[in-house]
């Protein structure tokens, strides 16, 4: 006879899946895709092309012959992490290069810890970043607007966080002068600049995905708001000691900024569980990631600054935990 098992209320069903959420970033990426499509042509789709396929076949050849489990591809998380690092790569960058970053990102960011749901650092992060400081020159060329059809041959040219970083430098607030206005950030028509990687080009079609996964219930607005928010305030607080310093809204609709705090940074597996755990990872990643903007190596600082919080992410679910069920507050 088989026995009943009871549990402890309550008892809830969800209609979350990992195949319905993975499914719906790719969905919220489409904006993003289409822009990276128009503006650099052929590049984009090579590269687009060739991240998605060598994640996906190095996820499959691990799975079957390294760790000998039944591949698990239909998730979508594969596509998801290939896209990613697409996003974050110049769309003029050899084939060769995105292999080895597609091979880093799955077999090390993901698959040596056991797969999705174990991996304590965002893949698609960690082949970027692997790659930025593996091939520096090659990670920081960036193909001028209206370079539609070129690839490997694209005019290249300096990215207005290149424009900020060696303003600072130099101690010459007048280089600013030569950075596009906001709203051709928000749309990506920067005039003879180079537009950076093919994912943040247009800041708009990222708020597009953001809505879309806002409406869908797949992010909540904690993470991604605090970043911004932080960042925003903080370069504020900067400019109007300096005006050296880009102001607050150039700051925050350029280079990888939006894309990192919406579809990087909300990672389910290597962000905090509580909300105000998540408000913490913000604050520290928005602080960080200008930081480094303004004083470290490079003129991007997303990307480091969302690895390092990835790191802390265990140290702020323990010590910031939701309230038990049931559990009395302390009077």
């Amino acid at each position: 006879m088989g026995k009943l098992i009871i549990s402890l209320s309550p008892h809830a069903h969800g209609s979350d899946s990992v195949e319905k959420n993975m499914y719906g970033v790719i969905i919220a990426l489409i904006p993003a895709i289409i822009v990276s499509l128009v503006y650099f042509g052929v590049g984009s789709a090579v590269v687009l092309s060739t991240s998605v396929a060598s994640c996906v076949f190095f996820e499959w050849a691990i799975s079957k012959y390294i760790l000998k489990v039944n591949p698990s591809l239909s998730d979508g998380s594969a596509i998801v992490t290939g896209l990613l690092l697409a996003m974050n790569l110049p769309s003029n960058l050899p084939v060769w290069i995105i292999l080895i970053g597609a091979l880093v990102a799955i077999g090390i960011g993901k698959m040596t810890f056991g797969g999705l749901g174990n991996n304590p650092f965002n893949p698609a992060l960690v082949g970027r970043c692997f790659l930025l400081v593996s091939f520096p020159v090659q990670m920081t060329v960036w193909p001028v607007a209206g370079q539609l059809t070129s690839y490997l041959d694209a005019q290249t040219g300096a990215t207005p966080l290149a424009l900020m970083k060696h303003a600072i430098k130099a101690g010459d607030p007048s280089i600013l002068h030569q950075l596009p206005s906001a709203t051709q950030m928000l749309l990506g028509t920067n005039p003879n600049l180079g537009l950076g990687s093919i994912g943040e080009v247009c800041a708009a079609a990222l708020i597009l995905g953001l809505i879309y996964m806002l409406w869908k219930k797949i992010i909540t607005w904690h993470i991604p708001i605090t970043i911004i928010a932080t960042v925003f305030v903080f370069s504020g607080l900067l400019h109007l000691a300096n005006p050296v310093y880009a102001d607050p809204l150039s700051v925050i609709l350029s280079g990888g900024l939006m894309l990192g705090a919406i579809f990087m940074a909300t990672d389910y597996v290597t962000s905090p569980m509580t909300y105000k755990g998540q408000i913490i990872y913000g604050v520290a990643i928005g602080f960080l990631t200008v930081v480094i903007r303004d004083w470290g190596s490079y003129p991007e600082g997303m990307s480091f600054a969302i690895l390092i919080m990835n790191a802390f992410t265990p140290l702020i679910n323990h010590y910031v935990k939701p309230r038990r069920y049931g559990e009395q507050l302390n009077s």
